[in-house]
């Protein structure tokens, strides 16, 4: 083994931060007996309505559950455009497919690499009846202006909220704008529940997605035990199993009551690689614009290689093999992706420019202080300084 090469999984790129809390939550659930969809679910259901102020929640199996249960509560199918980025996640666009929907991949911000606005309202067309805007690692989109466009022009507006549960812009608080918002408690997210998600928004669209997501039975599995009645149901429509269970929510629980601790953890961890890291050529941190908190799911480094000394694959490789920290890479455009090669309708030159160049650095709650220091002496000790 090479002396020089230290421990790989030294400072990985991500780590959920469990304890006690949630030892205890799911040991009551499995003492219980009741481990499906059930109270645990509707007590974490209970407590996004409670911290949002949303008209309604619905705790699912994964953020990708929610995306596609939004379209199908909607009414989004086959021949319908619906507005996205392409500097995202598949989930969106693969569940766009799924109800036969055709994602138009439009720009963005070379800010924030977020939807731009101006872009989306460009590709409206007669046969455009939503758009799904995600808030990139955490600061959250123009809100106020894409509420204005869908108003507008009569669209359904989603947020893909995966990256952002405690984040605000212009006063606006990331989740609750959309006529439907979808949250992920994925493994790597700012809360989890291992597997997970929610979708919150307007009553009759949640009710809905509800429905669809237990089969299209008129009650859940929960209502009837704690009544009494174990058969005595009607299917209504024909649906999905989406539902989270109580052993999940039960690790959400304790998770969302330290989402506030979390988020400034991650502000802490941010504020200290902007102050150490800005400045090194060909190496751009993070834009916060002014009125905007963000909720720094990622802490991306943008590296220009014709002024970097190093490319973003050489300085992951070197982060890893020499200094032992874990990197990612946030996102490879839907668009060049083979099941959606060609799909691409306009130039996408900021998306396939921030592809080539974001590297997200670690960034999470249960990082030391000296793992901080550690990223930082490592990025620093790679551009010479």
């Amino acid at each position: 083994m090479n002396p020089h090469v230290h421990d790989l999984t030294q400072v990985p790129w991500n780590l959920p931060s469990l304890g006690e809390d949630e030892i205890a939550e799911v040991t009551d659930t499995i003492r219980s007996g009741w481990l499906t969809h059930g109270p645990k679910a509707a007590a974490l259901e209970q407590a996004v309505r409670d911290e949002l102020g949303v008209p309604d929640a619905f705790a699912v199996s994964s953020c990708t559950a929610a995306l596609h249960l939004a379209l199908l509560a909607a009414g989004i199918g086959d021949g319908d455009e619906v507005i996205s980025p392409s500097l995202t996640f598949c989930a969106a666009p693969n569940a766009l497919r799924q109800v036969g929907a055709r994602p138009v991949f439009v720009d963005v911000e070379p800010a924030t690499y977020n939807v731009c606005p101006e872009q989306a309202e460009a590709a409206i067309t007669a046969a455009t009846k939503a758009m799904v805007v995600m808030h990139y690692g955490g600061h959250p989109c123009d809100l106020a202006a894409f509420r204005d466009l869908a108003d507008q022009h009569g669209l359904l507006l989603i947020e893909d909220a995966a990256h952002t549960l405690l984040a605000r812009r212009d006063g606006l608080r990331a989740g609750t704008v959309g006529d439907l918002a979808a949250f992920s408690f994925y493994a790597n997210k700012v809360i989890t529940t291992g597997e997970g998600g929610m979708l919150l928004g307007r009553r009759d669209l949640v009710q809905r997605a509800r429905l669809l997501g237990r089969h299209g039975i008129d009650s859940s599995v929960w209502q009837r035990h704690s009544g009494g009645r174990t058969a005595g149901y009607e299917v209504t429509v024909p649906g999905l199993k989406y539902v989270m269970s109580d052993l999940a929510a039960a690790v959400g629980l304790p998770q969302w009551r330290k989402l506030a601790a979390f988020t400034a953890r991650r502000a802490e961890i941010a504020a200290a690689y902007t102050g150490a890291l800005a400045g090194l050529p060909g190496l751009a941190t993070p834009a916060v614009l002014p009125g905007v908190e963000p909720g720094w799911f990622l802490y991306s480094i943008f590296i220009d290689p014709a002024h970097a000394p190093l490319t973003r694959e050489e300085s992951a490789e070197r982060l890893r093999t020499e200094y032992g920290i874990a990197t990612s890479q946030h996102f490879r455009p839907v668009h060049t992706l083979q099941v959606y090669s060609g799909s691409a309708t306009c130039p996408l030159p900021v998306t396939e420019t921030a592809a080539a160049r974001q590297l997200s650095l670690p960034c999470y709650p249960a990082m030391t202080d000296d793992q901080v220091t550690q990223v930082i002496t490592a990025v620093r000790a790679l551009w010479g300084c």
